[in-house]
């Protein structure tokens, strides 16, 4: 495991598209299933990475706190799964059912989302407006493993709700600090290697 941070995406970036299989129902996602929802959550996650273990269950908050509102949420692991097969798309389905999530939980086997987004590390957030512009990328809040404090998902709260009252984000966005992707052998992005 190596301690990595967010790229910090510029903010106003546009979010890419991409086409994955949700790994409990293997249904193709895309931006299209959420569309219609003013505010899009996109966050990089993993079955292993003692990072997401520490924050999973506000993770699974999240999406039962947002489930019937104007918010879209998706996950997206793109952990190499050959090698840590902890990160396979069946355990990824174990994961999702465990945690009852209440979004897709998809798996990024060819990386290339991860890439089009410069996703760094898990957990990695983004929050995107209804014109699907970047206003928010960073951390869920403070609370690291062993650090004590708690995990209460305020920054990427705050970015959401703000979002959704057509309210400018005001507070310092931090980066996320987790384990690095794990790419697959020649795979690593150059903005990874900078």
């Amino acid at each position: 495991m190596a301690k990595t941070v967010s790229t910090m995406l510029a903010l106003g970036t546009i979010a890419p598209d991409f086409t994955l299989p949700d790994a409990v129902s293997g249904r193709t996602v895309s931006l299209d299933n959420v569309k219609s929802k003013k505010v899009l959550i996109l966050m990089f996650i993993c079955r292993h990475c003692p990072y997401v273990v520490h924050i999973q269950h506000e993770l699974a908050r999240l999406g039962k706190d947002y489930q019937n509102s104007d918010v879209g949420i998706i996950a997206i692991s793109a952990n190499d799964s050959d090698i840590y097969l902890a990160d396979s798309r069946e355990n990824l389905k174990k994961m999702a059912l465990e945690l009852a999530f209440t979004f897709p939980l998809c798996h990024d086997a060819s990386q290339k989302t991860a890439i089009a987004y410069q996703a760094a590390c898990t957990p990695d957030f983004y929050v995107f407006n209804a014109a699907r512009q970047l206003v928010y990328r960073g951390q869920l809040d403070n609370s690291r493993p062993g650090n004590n404090l708690p995990v209460t998902g305020v920054d990427l709260r705050q970015a959401i709700e703000a979002t959704l009252n057509d309210l400018p984000l005001i507070f310092e966005q931090k980066p996320s600090l987790g384990c690095n992707i794990k790419w697959k052998l020649g795979n690593e992005p150059s903005y990874f290697k900078d």
